[in-house]
C-alpha cells in the first residue's frame, strides 16, 4: 500500500520510542509524520478543527501516555467522534490488547487493529493495509422527514414501489434472492429512504400500510421476473404488528393466487427482537406460514437479547447476520470472532446464514473462508427498481 499521501500522528512519552516510529514510517514509505507526547495532546491533534494541516489520517497511539488514560482517551474520541483512523500500541498481553479493540468498537472508534510492543514492518504493514478513508457522515437533521399525512397521501397514490438488493450464494455466485426495500418515489423530491417516512408510521402505529403496499408489489414483481424466466425468490422486512393481524395469513394467501406466485417463492424477514415475543398468536402464525411453505428470517442477528432457547422456538429458514459484524470483520479480532460465534450458531440449527453488509471484496473473501451461505451488500450491488435487476444480472453472470 502507498502510504506517501497519508499524514501520520505518532503518540508516545518516551522520545526515543516516538523518533524509531517515525524513522520506521519514513522507512516504509510515509512522508509526513507529526508526533506528540501526551494524551491531551492527541485529543488536541484529533479534534475537528485541529491546527494539524494537514489533518491526521492514521494515529498509532501508546496506550501508556501521560495526562490521559488511555481508556479515557478511547471513551472521549468515541464520544467527540475522530476524522482519523487509530492504531493502539502497548507491552499488555494479546488477551488484554483484544479487549482494548472490543472496547474502541463499542465507542463507535475506528481501529484498525491493536499492536503489542516492539513495532515492526512486519507488524505494522498489515493494519497500514486495511486504510480507507473515513466516509462522510450525514448528519440526522440533513435527513428530510414527511409527516404522516404526506406518507399516507403518497401510499394512497402508489409512490411508494420495492426497490431490490441481489443476495448471493457465497460458494457459487449464484443469485439466490432479492430483498425488498421500501422506496418513495416522491414526485418533488426524487427516490427518498425509509429515514424519510418511517418514523411518521411507526408514530402513527400504521407500519402495515407500507408493510401491505410492499408484499402486493413485490409479489407482483415476483410473478413478473418468473415470467421472464427470472424465478429468483424474494424476501421482505414485515413488522411483527402486520404479521399479528389475524387477517394477514387469508389476505396472504389470497395475494398469491391472485399473482400465481407458490409460497415458496416468498421470505418474511423480522427483527431478533420479535424473537423475545412469547405471545402463542405470534406464534401460531409464524408456524402457519412454514406449514404454507414460506421462509422465516432472523434479521439483524446479533443486536438483540434472544438466546439460543428462544431462537430454537421460531421457525426460521435464515439467519441473517447484523452488518455491524460483517463490515471490516476481516480486519477487526472483536467483530470476526463475533461473526463467527453467529455462523456457528446458524449452522448447529441448521439454518442458512445470510451477512449483510458486504462492504469491500475482503469481506466477500473473508466470509467464503468462514463457509457462509450467503452475501448481501453494496459491494455486490445497492438496491434497484425491478427493471433494472435483468441487465445487472446479465453483467454479473458475466462477471461469475
Amino acid at each position: 500500500m502507498d502510504i506517501a499521501h497519508l499524514h501520520f500522528l505518532v503518540a508516545h512519552a518516551d522520545p526515543h520510542e516516538r523518533r524509531a516510529l517515525a524513522a520506521l514510517l519514513a522507512q516504509i514509505g510515509a512522508c509526513r509524520v507529526s508526533e506528540v507526547r501526551d494524551g491531551p495532546s492527541v485529543l488536541e491533534a484529533l479534534a475537528a478543527g485541529s491546527t494539524f494541516t494537514p489533518p491526521i489520517d492514521i494515529a498509532i497511539v501508546d496506550l501508556d501516555l501521560p495526562g490521559a488514560d488511555s481508556l479515557d482517551l478511547l471513551r472521549h474520541l468515541g464520544k467527540t467522534g475522530c476524522g482519523a483512523r487509530l492504531i493502539v500500541s502497548g507491552s499488555q498481553s494479546s488477551d488484554l490488547l483484544f479487549s482494548i479493540e472490543t472496547l474502541a468498537q463499542a465507542y463507535g472508534v475506528e481501529l484498525l487493529g491493536t499492536l503489542g510492543h516492539p513495532i515492526t514492518a512486519v507488524t505494522l504493514k498489515p493494519l497500514l493495509a486495511n486504510y480507507t478513508p473515513l466516509a462522510r457522515r450525514v448528519h440526522a437533521g440533513q435527513v428530510q422527514r414527511f409527516g404522516f399525512d404526506d406518507v399516507e397521501r403518497g401510499l394512497q397514490q402508489s409512490q411508494f414501489e420495492p426497490f431490490f438488493q441481489p443476495k448471493i450464494e457465497l460458494a457459487t455466485g449464484d443469485v439466490k434472492g432479492l430483498e425488498v426495500f421500501a422506496r418513495w418515489r416522491h414526485p418533488e423530491h426524487g427516490v427518498l429512504g425509509p429515514a424519510a417516512f418511517m418514523d411518521a408510521l411507526q408514530e402513527h402505529g400504521r407500519i402495515n400500510l407500507l408493510d401491505w403496499a410492499m408484499i402486493e408489489q413485490a409479489v407482483a414483481r415476483s410473478r413478473w421476473l418468473q415470467d421472464i424466466g427470472l424465478p429468483i425468490p424474494i424476501s421482505l422486512n414485515t413488522a411483527p404488528e402486520t404479521l399479528l393481524d389475524p387477517a394477514f395469513v387469508p389476505k396472504l394467501v389470497a395475494c398469491l393466487a391472485q399473482h400465481d406466485v407458490a409460497p415458496d417463492q416468498i421470505t418474511f424477514e423480522m427483527p431478533e427482537s420479535a424473537t423475545l415475543n412469547t405471545d402463542p398468536d405470534f406464534i401460531e402464525r409464524l408456524v402457519r406460514l412454514r406449514m404454507l411453505g414460506i421462509g422465516l428470517a432472523i434479521d439483524d442477528y446479533g443486536t438483540g437479547r434472544s438466546n439460543l432457547q428462544l431462537l430454537a422456538r421460531i421457525p426460521f429458514t435464515e439467519l441473517k447476520i447484523d452488518r455491524s459484524f460483517v463490515d471490516g470483520a476481516s480486519k477487526l479480532r472483536p467483530l470476526s470472532t463475533v461473526l463467527r460465534s453467529c455462523l456457528t450458531l446458524a449452522h448447529s440449527l441448521e439454518r442458512q446464514s445470510v451477512a449483510v453488509g458486504v462492504e469491500t471484496r475482503q469481506d466477500w473473501d473473508f466470509l467464503q473462508s468462514l463457509g457462509c451461505t450467503y452475501a448481501q451488500g453494496y459491494h455486490i450491488a445497492n438496491p434497484m427498481e425491478a427493471t433494472a435487476f435483468p441487465p445487472w444480472l446479465a453483467d454479473w453472470r458475466q462477471f461469475f
